[in-house]
């Protein structure tokens, strides 16, 4: 049995372009290993905590007092969340530009010493190291812009990407596939192709790392097809 973990990051309860893409991965791989496992974690609706002085002296504390044991307990239970999982199913819209502030508060939470990477100067100039492996991420995204790829008119703004392939290294991520949605703030054909093109991979993706059809072919992982929004300052 394989377990999933499924984080929902939209601050949308409705018409969220990322929660419908990640229903439609977790309909489809449902259906093909009934008998798997998908954990629900909506920070979009349930924010975590963001970290504080205290926290960080709690998290680096070698021997915590009863109260500091209390304020990581939150990291604690989303921590095994992630260490459980053999997949990890991200979908988040881009806000201005980067993680929407609910994911970047669930990652501070999760990337955390001692629990998902060790920090040794013995290392040299690369102290840290991840303490999980052998994780899957897949990134279903949304933007209200278009052509954040090398060469394209928004180049270099997309600060949401690279940010969670970075950070998911500590998490054990070794492998990385990006599906999403563009021009969602035009509303025009471009995004309903843009948004047919993100459904259609779905199920190509799933296949692939379901098992089931081992010779299907995935979709580019690094290159979105994007929507819900950056319009430069908050999505809609």
């Amino acid at each position: 049995m394989t377990k999933l973990l499924r984080i929902d990051a939209s601050a949308r309860a409705s018409g969220s372009h990322t929660r419908a893409l990640a229903d439609a991965f977790t309909e489809s791989w449902l259906s093909k290993r009934p008998n798997d496992e998908f954990t629900l974690r909506d920070i979009g609706r349930n924010p975590p905590p963001f970290i504080s002085e205290d926290w960080i002296a709690a998290a680096f504390a070698k021997d915590r007092s009863g109260s500091q044991a209390l304020l990581l307990a939150l990291s604690d239970e989303l921590i095994a969340e992630v260490a459980d999982a053999k997949i990890i199913l991200l979908a988040t819209p881009m806000y201005n530009y980067g993680m929407p502030a609910a994911l970047k508060a669930w990652f501070d939470q999760v990337v955390r010493i001692g629990k998902t990477f060790t920090f040794d100067l013995a290392r040299g100039d690369r102290p840290l190291e991840p303490m999980f492996s052998g994780k899957t991420l897949v990134l279903l995204t949304s933007w209200g812009e278009f052509g954040f790829g090398s060469g394209e008119l928004n180049q270099g703004r997309d600060s949401l990407t690279p940010h969670v392939r970075t950070a998911s290294r500590y998490l054990g991520v070794d492998e990385f596939h990006h599906i999403g949605i563009e021009y969602q703030e035009f509303g025009d054909r471009r995004f309903e192709t843009s948004r047919e093109a993100a459904f259609a991979a779905i199920e190509p993706l799933v296949e692939s790392l379901s098992g089931a059809n081992s010779s299907s072919s995935l979709p580019n992982s690094d290159r979105a097809i994007h929507a819900e929004g950056s319009r430069g300052l908050l999505a809609r």
